[in-house]
């Protein structure tokens, strides 16, 4: 019998309540940072497009190093309210960093970025030597 399964059986409750992802919201707070991810493959290029609804396009860190694409972003914002005698601030704080490795397939120099309506749409091109063939006919000699 392993050591954990004996102390699952010893402290079947605290145990599980202690090593659950979901201790203090902890799944929930994790995936409330990653933004969600659409990758689509085109004949010519690839399409990544990440949800991060509240940014602004100056927001966003992009970079691409060997063939590992990063995208991330640190905002900070404060909002303070002053009424009379009292003062109000709320601070929020929202980081995510994204990794993705690109095949040897695309070419990173002309890699482009857009951010409309909550939406950050890479358009990740491939090479010429990777893109489809027309088809053709093979003359027998």
């Amino acid at each position: 019998m392993s050591l954990v399964k004996r102390n699952n059986l010893i402290f079947p409750s605290l145990m599980n309540d202690i090593f659950n992802p979901d201790w203090f919201g902890g799944i929930e707070n994790m995936n409330h940072n990653i933004p969600a991810v659409n990758i689509k493959e085109n004949d010519s290029d690839f399409v990544i497009e990440l949800s991060v609804p509240g940014f602004q396009k100056d927001d966003f860190n992009i970079e691409l190093d060997n063939d590992v694409l990063t995208i991330s972003s640190d905002l900070k914002k404060v909002n303070e309210n002053k009424d009379g005698k009292f003062t109000r601030k709320e601070f929020s704080h929202t980081s995510f960093k994204r990794a993705f490795t690109l095949p040897k397939t695309v070419d990173g120099s002309k890699i482009n970025a857009q951010y409309e309506s909550g939406i950050l749409k890479l358009l990740v091109p491939k090479k010429e030597e990777a893109l489809p063939k027309p088809k053709r006919l093979i003359e027998i000699r």
